[in-house]
């Protein structure tokens, strides 16, 4: 998660696993040519469970459609005790002029997962109005587009049943999917509001899954609401075990520290999450053996009726008053556009900026998409600093551009080399983008890389038919052209060129020329996909 006002906390404790249950019989074996009894036991073989994505809480009825019209709350809370964050000025975007490749490169990996062949072309000569307006208004349901996911052994995925398959089943919708900021923002969200599959069973993550893409560009509001009393959120942050007399903070501080707030600003005190904790009972489920948790429902004779005061604001506050009494306070705006900004954008934006983006939200009446439109028409978005991509963003781009579908299973075990599991955010901050290089997670990504390119690899066998009088320059287009032409530093390309011209000996018998040179062009788009350009946007 982008380190805005948030404190890390502390992991989820995983569980530790019965060892698996086993039948044994006695059978004669011939051992050394002698006849001995030995002892023979075989894993009892689970009845596989098919499950299907958790049902809507009884009780409950979801208020955000897909793209929904602007809703906006009474701010008749009362003010907060604490100045609210508010910047001086305004920003006014620049108007509309012709967008560079480099931009359109750029726009499509922020707001997506890269190109495939051709989108940098398309996109920048319809020019980034266009462009932007194609991203945050799709039309419709998303279109997978291209060859079905399978496990590698010809399978279709079991997302809700193998090990790694929920994994592959969103990488898939993130490679094929024809509204990719829609996508883009589902994991935005899961990041935001982060549970994890240690603790929370994959059937109530889909679901929640489903949620965050449904409400992917609506209503921030109507998203708060609906992940309040989501089952895998209830199950996360131990909402089914809130109850009158007997309340459980966790959903109440992070809603407050996390979601919507922000820590050490002043924004909450103590008592006004204990206070809130009590607004928020009365929510259960009910455990099916070989199901789990279902049947998620509010009981009044759980919820606590008494007077509460938060923010300055008493009352007998339900779970639906604690959110609108978040987002009502004045310290909301400004966490939600820094927060959201900083998914997109490696650098704080300035007063006037944070100013605008702030007006756009509140008038829009907690809207998502014109506070995104704002952040791609921003200069510093689309000329600024690069930043470092997320794991699971690089390798869905990466299988873009070289148009491979999921058609192995080793993208769910590689992801843990990365840094970036789906449905494994580390803990309830969601993952810490500070740690997506290092020492360790670099090599996950050169092992993704080298997976990737495996079915394209040329052969370095003999006899060879490659050309045995390639130059370097030469090697290094066909290098560029056979991974996308993705755009490169002069630093790069310089370095890139270096290599190709300096890698082969200077004397080669009539195999070695066609071989070296074959092994040479391997080398060369590994290089350019796993280089420092690759690797951020």
């Amino acid at each position: 998660m982008p380190t805005v006002h948030a404190k890390k906390r502390k992991p989820v404790k995983k569980k530790h696993k019965a060892a698996p249950k086993r039948t044994c019989k006695t059978v004669t074996k011939k051992v050394h040519g002698k006849k001995k009894h030995v002892k023979v036991c075989k894993p009892v073989k689970k009845k596989k469970v098919v499950r299907k994505p958790a049902h809507t809480p009884i009780g409950y009825k979801p208020t955000a459609p897909a793209f929904p019209p602007s809703t906006p709350i009474d701010p008749g809370a009362g003010p907060s005790p604490n100045p609210p964050a508010d910047p001086a000025g305004s920003w006014t975007p620049p108007p509309a002029v012709p967008m560079s490749a480099r931009q359109a490169e750029r726009l499509l990996w922020r707001a997506g997962f890269g190109p495939k062949p051709g989108d940098v072309a398309r996109v920048a000569a319809m020019g980034l109005d266009a462009a932007i307006a194609e991203l945050v208004h799709p039309v419709g349901e998303a279109t997978l587009v291209g060859p079905a996911a399978n496990d590698g052994d010809g399978g279709a995925l079991q997302p809700y049943d193998l090990y790694g398959h929920d994994h592959l089943w969103w990488l898939d919708r993130m490679v094929r999917s024809d509204q990719p900021l829609v996508e883009r923002m589902a994991l935005v969200w899961h990041d935001w509001f982060a549970c994890n599959r240690d603790k929370v069973q994959i059937d109530l993550l889909l679901g929640q899954n489903a949620l965050f893409r449904r409400s992917a560009l609506g209503s921030f509001a109507n998203l708060l609401r609906d992940v309040t009393v989501d089952p895998g959120m209830l199950t996360f942050l131990d909402g089914i075990d809130n109850r009158k007399g007997s309340p459980n903070e966790n959903f109440a501080r992070e809603v407050m520290e996390l979601f919507t707030l922000g820590a050490d600003r002043g924004a909450y005190t103590e008592t006004d999450i204990r206070q809130a904790a009590k607004a928020l009972t009365g929510w259960v489920a009910d455990y099916v053996d070989g199901v789990g948790l279902t049947n998620f429902r509010f009981d009044p004779t759980r919820h606590d009726n008494t007077t509460k005061s938060i923010f300055g604001n008493s009352g007998n506050f339900s779970w639906q008053d604690v959110c609108n009494l978040c987002l009502q306070n004045p310290l909301h705006p400004s966490f939600f556009v820094t927060k959201l900004w900083s998914y997109f954008v490696p650098v704080a934006p300035d007063g006037p900026t944070q100013a605008t983006l702030q007006a756009a939200y509140v008038n829009s009446g907690y809207q998502v998409t014109p506070v995104l439109e704002l952040i791609f028409r921003h200069p510093v978005f689309l000329d600024g600093p690069a930043m470092v991509k997320p794991p699971v963003v690089a390798n869905a781009g990466l299988l873009r551009a070289l148009g491979r579908p999921i058609d192995t299973d080793e993208w769910a075990y590689l992801s843990g080399e990365t840094g970036q599991t789906l449905f494994e955010p580390p803990n309830v901050s969601g993952w810490d983008d500070t740690r997506w290089m290092d020492t360790s997670t670099w090599r996950g990504r050169w092992h993704v890389t080298g997976v990737a390119l495996a079915p394209t690899q040329l052969s370095t066998s003999a006899p060879n038919t490659y050309s045995d009088t390639e130059d370097g320059a030469t090697a290094v287009a066909a290098a560029l052209a056979a991974v996308g032409n993705p755009a490169l530093s002069a630093e790069t390309v310089t370095n890139i060129k270096a290599f190709a011209a300096s890698a082969l000996p200077g004397s080669m018998n009539a195999t070695q020329k066609r071989t070296y040179r074959a092994m040479r062009q391997n080398a060369l788009r590994l290089l350019i996909l796993t280089s420092a350009d690759a690797q951020t946007c």
